[in-house]
């Protein structure tokens, strides 16, 4: 492939194909009829007296009652996933866009009745013989999984007064804690001193000079960073306590042993299970601060900072601007299917990307379902492996989306640490594709970028876990301070970068990172390793026996909300529950830091 040298117009993405604009009749029109059917099922609920109730046994006024709600609580939840989607789209790639705030809150009220609905569908589930349902009714049959889950969450219910005030309190607390952190921090403006003056940038940019080749850039932008969320501590130090504070108080109310015990059960897992996969983890620290010190070698310095992390090594590396990154995806996809390289070309075809980072579009990347076969991805494109693998993880998103298609949207309900398995699986393809032609300097770039994700996924999601659980722990007794936050945050860097990095660490990654302020659902971390060493372990046994493996992979991922995760690995002759697979998942990872390290010499 070329090294290209002309800079392309980055996409954005069309969103005229659901709606002509938020301000549309039709946008209006759909609303409006979202609002109507919020009306029609409290109708239908209360027609079928859909409420906790005592338990009597199977009658066929109930059987023919729950498919009635079941197949019109799913309709309604299609329609309601589109219209979200389509909101949050444009508040996403420009949180100062009034009207989408407008809207957003708009939303949210009606999200409070349909949680309200929601509740009273899972206490009215947990009252009735669900066995017996699915003997006798074939929407219950094909939704069995889903009938025993919400059983369970049925049993962590608080009366349906409280649950009721939780629902209706949410926007202004949790959730409004959540909005003000991604409204303000993306709005955060940082000032970049430099050889010709000041520059005024937004945090999101001013972050992405961590990958910047120029040490100095990155020290600049780092010691800028710091100083701003310093000043900005107390509004980010308050939401992040008012976040936790409800997490902790509804999990105990709901009686969860723990807000670990309630995550585990909404990410499909068991506690043995991630124990063996934190227990390999733990062991492949020396492993990855080994790559750190390669990476410092190829540096040329005595030991990474924070701010050399992301640093690119090589120089002269190909370029991969968005045009070829695009082409060589959907190439590589259909070196694995046909299928899977349409569904790319489709997706750059019919402008289902946003690339282009720029003032108030928030950091990061992510793939989001719209409507049927369709997604959405946002990602902040750099001209870099990174960049394109990325974009080619975010993709694999929208393929399990599309596999995901014909399962109605309580069969689509997938967990964390399911739903980067194809994501992982994918950009996997396209790193081994790279490396395949790659010149030596050219694969220690394209090793540094995979290592350097891998690295954060293993070690820095470490991290994040136990700061988590401290600050959880704590949080039970009282608010934290941000000086605490930031005392915590760098005892746990500490303890997993260890000597891999100098003193410079970031002890303000609890006001950079998102994940920390989703509410409803703690410990936003450890499903990111899940899915990576997960996926690893996938694309071993797809290199093993290629035509089998083809023959069940888009079943599994159409069936990740159909059963528990050590159900569907089983599949494949996997034990989850074994610190063994781990293992051989982080293998693949240290081969890859076995190489890198050979080529640094």
């Amino acid at each position: 492939m070329t090294t290209p040298t002309a800079t392309h117009a980055l996409p954005h993405w069309d969103m005229t194909t659901i709606f002509p604009s938020l301000s549309s009749p039709e946008f209006e029109a759909a609303f409006s009829a979202i609002v109507a059917s919020i009306d029609d099922l409290n109708a239908l609920f209360d027609r079928h007296n859909v409420a906790q109730h005592d338990a009597a046994p199977l009658d066929n006024a109930t059987l023919v009652a729950f498919d009635d709600v079941l197949q019109h609580w799913n309709a309604f939840l299609e329609n309601f996933r589109t219209i979200s989607a389509y909101i949050h789209a444009f508040l996403a790639t420009d949180t100062r866009d009034n009207l989408a705030q407008t809207r957003v809150s708009e939303l949210e009220g009606q999200s409070v009745r349909v949680t309200l609905l929601a509740n009273r569908f899972t206490a009215w589930i947990g009252s009735l013989d669900v066995e017996a349902l699915i003997s006798r009714s074939k929407q219950a049959t094909e939704h069995a999984y889903f009938l025993h889950r919400t059983q369970e969450s049925a049993r962590h219910m608080m009366s349906p007064a409280e649950e009721t005030l939780a629902a209706e309190l949410h926007p202004s607390g949790g959730g409004g804690w959540e909005k003000l952190h991604s409204s303000y921090t993306s709005q955060i403006t940082v000032p970049i001193e430099s050889p010709t003056g000041t520059t005024i940038l937004p945090m999101s940019m001013v972050r992405h000079l961590a990958f910047d080749p120029d040490r100095d850039v990155r020290k600049s932008a780092y010691e800028a960073e710091l100083a701003a969320w310093k000043r900005s501590e107390v509004p980010v130090a308050a939401a992040l306590n008012g976040v936790k504070g409800e997490t902790v108080t509804l999990s105990a109310k709901r009686r969860w042993p723990s807000v670990l015990d309630e995550t585990l059960f909404a990410s499909n897992i068991d506690r043995q299970t991630l124990d063996a996969m934190m227990e390999a983890a733990r062991e492949s620290f020396p492993d990855f601060r080994r790559y750190l010190k390669a990476k410092a070698r190829a540096l040329g310095l005595p030991r990474l900072a924070w701010y050399d992390v992301s640093a690119p090594v090589g120089e002269g590396v190909q370029v991969w601007e968005y045009d070829d990154a695009t082409r060589f995806i959907v190439q590589q996809f259909g070196s694995y299917s046909q299928r899977m390289s349409d569904f790319a070309a489709r997706a750059f075809r019919e402008n289902w990307i946003d690339a282009e980072p720029r003032p108030g579009k928030r950091d990061g990347a992510f793939c989001m379902p719209v409507r049927l076969d369709e997604s959405r991805v946002f990602t902040n494109y750099k001209s870099t492996y990174g960049g394109m693998s990325t974009l080619a993880h975010e993709l694999g998103h929208g393929y399990h989306n599309m596999n995901k298609a014909d399962r109605t949207p309580l069969q689509k309900a997938t967990p964390m640490t399911l739903a980067e398995t194809a994501s992982i699986f994918c950009e996997t393809i396209v790193r081994h594709a790279a490396l395949k032609d790659a010149t030596p300097a050219e694969q220690l770039s394209i090793l540094e970028a995979s290592l350097q994700d891998s690295f954060q996924v293993v070690v820095d999601i470490t991290s994040r876990f136990l700061f988590e659980s401290r600050i959880i722990d704590k949080r039970r007794e009282r608010e934290l301070t941000a000086d605490e936050f930031c005392a915590i945050m760098l005892d746990a860097q500490r303890e997993t970068y260890g000597d891999g990095l100098d003193d410079n660490l970031h002890p303000f990654m609890w006001a950079v990172k998102p994940h920390y302020y989703r509410v409803g659902l703690a410990f936003y971390n450890f499903p990111y390793m899940f899915g990576l060493l997960f996926g690893l372990g996938l694309y071993a046994q797809y290199l093993q026996d290629r035509e089998p493996f083809k023959r069940n992979y888009d079943d599994l991922l159409s069936s990740t909300g159909l059963d528990d995760a050590a159900g569907l690995a089983s599949r494949f002759g996997i034990d989850i529950r074994t610190t063994a697979f781990w293992r051989s998942s982080l293998d693949v990872i240290r081969a890859d830091i076995d190489k890198f390290d050979g080529l640094v010499g």
